[in-house]
């Protein structure tokens, strides 16, 4: 069982899974996607993951990977392939390549419920690298005391040979440029 099977559910559909298709999603941007490539969800500045504010990321317990602080609200594909888990503030993705990424918005926003987040995918969609998966409120993220990065874990990184950042840390980076490299 996978790190997002846990989240998996057959239930019908909630009332914001429902209202999700009546929402209009910004617009997919062009990418540097390719094999074993993870690109960066949002616009921002690009850090490692061992600079991320929370143990349980930095440390890399749920894989290895990087973050950003955003300078966007539009959190969009880092990889093309199927969407298999949302929460909100978070998605998870299988890449068509194998790779699984865990997009996770913002430090403890769990406890936001939902609230300051609009959901624009579903778990068995399929995504395209640069889609839009989610939009965030920042400022009511902040308002409530959370920080906002967008980590991205490769949840499966005991697969690869390596998980490496594929920009300079704590530089600019654009979403849609490529920000991890996977390689077997």
């Amino acid at each position: 069982m996978g790190l997002f099977d846990v989240f998996k559910k057959k239930d019908a559909p909630s009332k914001r899974e429902e209202s999700r298709v009546a929402i209009e999603a910004p617009a997919t941007i062009e990418v540097q996607a390719g094999a074993g490539i993870v690109c960066a969800p949002v616009t921002g500045t690009l850090i490692a993951m061992s600079e991320v504010p929370d143990p349980v990321f930095s440390s890399e317990v749920l894989g290895r990977g990087c973050a950003v602080w955003p300078a966007s609200d539009v959190v969009r594909a880092p990889v093309s392939g199927e969407v298999t888990v949302t929460m909100g503030h978070a998605a998870g993705i299988k890449s068509d390549d194998g790779i699984e990424v865990l997009v996770h918005v913002g430090i403890d926003t769990v406890n936001l419920e939902g609230k300051g987040f609009t959901g624009y995918v579903a778990a068995g969609d399929r995504v395209v690298a640069g889609q839009p998966l989610l939009a965030m409120d920042r400022a009511a993220i902040a308002a409530a005391g959370y920080k906002d990065c967008v980590i991205v874990a490769v949840s499966n990184s005991a697969a690869f040979s390596s998980v490496e950042l594929a920009a300079d840390a704590n530089a600019e980076i654009q979403a849609g440029a490529a920000a991890l490299r996977v390689t077997r």
